[in-house]
């Protein structure tokens, strides 16, 4: 199962229980409803949202949505209408407009029972908005944080488990964000820059498969800048954790032929 269908699944149970436990009468909305603000009773309303959301025509339906918090603030189908409006903006992608959808609820309920809910659509928002590693990653910090907010508030539940798969995604992402510019610096012979990137990657994204990498890297830099006994623990670190890796080979032979007795 990937990443995105196991995300929709995640959300759409949530939402299933939101709108499938209504006891609303049927008929639902004719098919030329629309968002105009007409006086129009919660049954209605919130039927004509449903019917737009399961024909996939999610700008609709989230308008409709907010109409039902918008004509029937104290309704008990309020809340749930805010949390369906959060839901369908995400499905139409506009992410932001679910991320603000989803903040105002937790604004307005902050210990209910669907809190996780909400911030797991702030979550995830953030994430399906990560651009790659050649363009500023301003937003996958931001993901970063609120996955990170879903493990830390809601440890145990389906959110987090996702969220946990998402962080580990995330990470690998900003690792590579660092080893690009350490690159970038490196064919510039600018190897104290280079080194400082490595390093954040050893240290802070040791987890994801650019560690190697970014240990051979190291290893390099500090050959080039005249430090064989930093070149020699960067080695070592390579040859302990990853010996059958091609970096370990590479980082081998570099050493031998530089530095063979550091």
């Amino acid at each position: 199962m990937n990443q995105k269908y196991s995300t929709y699944i995640a959300l759409a149970l949530t939402a299933a229980l939101l709108t499938g436990c209504s006891t609303f009468g049927g008929g639902g909305a004719s098919k030329k409803v629309d968002t105009r603000y007409v006086a129009r009773d919660v049954n209605t309303l919130y039927n004509a949202a449903k019917e737009r959301m399961d024909k996939q025509q999610y700008d609709i339906a989230a308008a409709l949505f907010d109409e039902v918090e918008r004509q029937h603030p104290y309704s008990p189908w309020a809340r749930r209408a805010q949390l369906m409006s959060a839901f369908s903006y995400y499905m139409g992608t506009k992410y932001n407009e679910s991320i603000q959808a989803s903040r105002r609820f937790l604004s307005i309920h902050p210990g209910n029972k669907d809190a996780a809910y909400a911030y797991y659509l702030i979550g995830i928002s953030y994430y399906e908005q990560i651009s790659d590693v050649t363009h500023d990653q301003k937003i996958t910090e931001q993901a970063l944080a609120a996955l990170g907010e879903v493990q830390r508030r809601y440890p145990g539940t389906r959110y987090a488990a996702d969220a946990v798969l998402k962080v580990d995604l995330v990470n690998a992402h900003l690792a590579g964000k660092e080893m690009e510019i350490g690159r970038f610096y490196q064919r510039r012979s600018l190897w104290l820059a280079s080194v400082l990137r490595f390093r954040e990657v050893v240290d802070k994204y040791d987890t994801t498969t650019h560690t190697p990498e970014a240990l051979f890297r190291l290893t390099e830099g500090y050959l080039a800048m005249g430090v064989p006994a930093e070149a020699k623990k960067a080695a070592g670190v390579l040859a302990a954790n990853y010996p059958g890796s091609e970096w370990y080979e590479r980082a081998y032979k570099l050493m031998q032929k530089h530095a063979p007795t550091a």
